[in-house]
């Protein structure tokens, strides 16, 4: 499914594991833009030198793909479970938003660098295309949704699935893991506040 190339290979150095400096420059690419951060910026953030980088990371590149992949295989996992959820269409559309809702509060740092990609490279454009799939196969869940009457047929389902998911990643904006509602609380309300809107009548 993913037709950018990812390494997998877990080259090391004592000091920071390669997990960590993914991490540290997911928040550096958050903070400062993906555009503007070298990897001599991560080099100093890090506190080490930008050769002991290539230990762990072999490009910029790299870091971005790992990164948007692990919030894409979740979200493409969301669909395939709601894919396989048994009952009606309605069943179906409350799992992906759901699961989309989990995923936003589980992985909020790799989401939200997902979000501000804006396809000036050839690699940030291959990531947006698989964004894309997943926004077309939510659309798909409304308009099931729509054809079994439990969502309203005069809303267009696409503008419906964006502005869903628009509501969703608006998540990373104000969500804390550490807050009063814990993201399984959450996934559990979303569905049911969603569709208290979009309700047919």
């Amino acid at each position: 499914m993913n037709s950018v190339t990812t390494a997998t290979t877990n080259r090391g150095r004592p000091g920071y594991a390669r997990e960590d400096v993914i991490r540290i420059a997911v928040d550096q690419f958050n903070t400062h833009g993906y555009e503007a951060t070298s990897m001599g910026a991560l080099a100093t953030t890090l506190g080490v030198s930008k050769s002991a980088i290539y230990h762990h990371i072999t490009s910029k590149e790299e870091i971005l793909v790992e990164a948007t992949d692990q919030a894409l295989e979740a979200l493409f996992d969301v669909i395939e479970e709601a894919d396989a959820t048994p009952g009606t269409a309605e069943d179906r559309l409350a799992a992906v938003i759901s699961g989309a809702t989990r995923v936003l509060c589980e992985k909020p740092e790799n989401v939200t660098l997902l979000l501000r990609l804006r396809g000036n490279t050839e690699v940030e454009k291959q990531i947006l295309e698989r964004r894309r799939l997943i926004t077309r196969r939510f659309i798909d869940f409304v308009a099931s949704a729509q054809e079994e009457g439990a969502v309203r047929s005069t809303l267009d389902a696409g503008m419906v699935a964006r502005l869903t998911f628009g509501m969703i990643n608006s998540l990373v904006e104000w969500y804390r893991p550490d807050g009063p509602i814990s993201p399984e609380e959450l996934s559990e309300i979303m569905p049911d506040f969603v569709f208290r809107g979009l309700a047919a009548r």
